[in-house]
């Protein structure tokens, strides 16, 4: 009798994606990256849930780009935009050893329900960074969160490394003719990183959801509608 070996689903090449992520490169002084892949089980557990949950098969989605994640988002869940109540409540999966809010998630997670729910969204869609792991700076005797593009010297030190990403994250099985970039700031970036790379051959702009819910939140149903038009016209 033949055996036919099952197709990898796009949820277990992220995983993977995910699993062999380094950044083993310069940075300027004051900087570090959190890796939350290297050193939690549970952070990996659930990132792997949620991959199998939401991205067990091969449907071509269109890719969603943010700046770095937050140490209190996706470097705590594993997961873009998800800190663990969203990641609970709006998931279903739940992690027992850490708790976080992060705003952006409050956001982002209302345009996903708007949308249908995490099921119907992240079948049509896959958010990642081009720098997907997160960046902190020194700040005193703190650490805080940093961007990708705050410091022109941290940009030049990652910028390879971006670009390695964002063609990696392409290769998964994303729309290549259409992105959508989360962030003014963050566009006109991901703009010269594709203008190298041509990966992409149009980049939609968003604004970001910590700007929209940290200054615009009186008008978050607005912001939301735009979400939506932009999203619903995929091609």
């Amino acid at each position: 009798m033949i055996k036919f070996m099952k197709k990898e689903t796009i949820g277990e090449k992220i995983i993977d994606f995910n699993l062999s992520l380094r950044y083993d490169g310069p940075l300027p002084p004051g900087f570090k990256v959190i890796n939350p892949f290297l050193n939690d089980a549970e952070t990996v557990a659930v990132m792997k849930a949620f991959y199998r949950k939401f991205y067990n098969n091969n449907v071509e989605r269109s890719f969603i780009i943010g700046i770095n994640p937050s140490r209190h988002g996706a470097a705590v869940t594993g997961v873009p935009f998800t800190d663990t109540k969203r990641l609970s409540s709006a998931c279903g999966i739940v992690m027992t050893t850490a708790h976080s809010h992060e705003i952006s998630s409050v956001y982002m997670y209302r345009v996903i329900e708007a949308y249908g729910g995490p099921v119907a969204f992240y079948n049509r869609f896959y958010i990642n960074s081009p720098f997907p792991l997160a960046i902190v700076r020194k700040q005193g005797n703190t650490w805080v969160n940093a961007n990708y593009y705050d410091d022109p010297e941290l940009f030049e030190c990652l910028e390879p490394f971006m670009i390695e990403i964002l063609t990696k994250n392409v290769a998964l099985g994303l729309i290549k003719q259409k992105a959508f970039v989360l962030g003014k700031k963050n566009a006109k970036f991901i703009g010269k990183l594709n203008k190298k790379s041509s990966l992409i051959e149009r980049l939609i702009v968003l604004d970001h959801p910590r700007y929209i819910q940290q200054y615009k939140s009186k008008e978050a149903e607005v912001y939301i509608d735009l979400y939506l038009n932009a999203l619903s016209n995929q091609r």
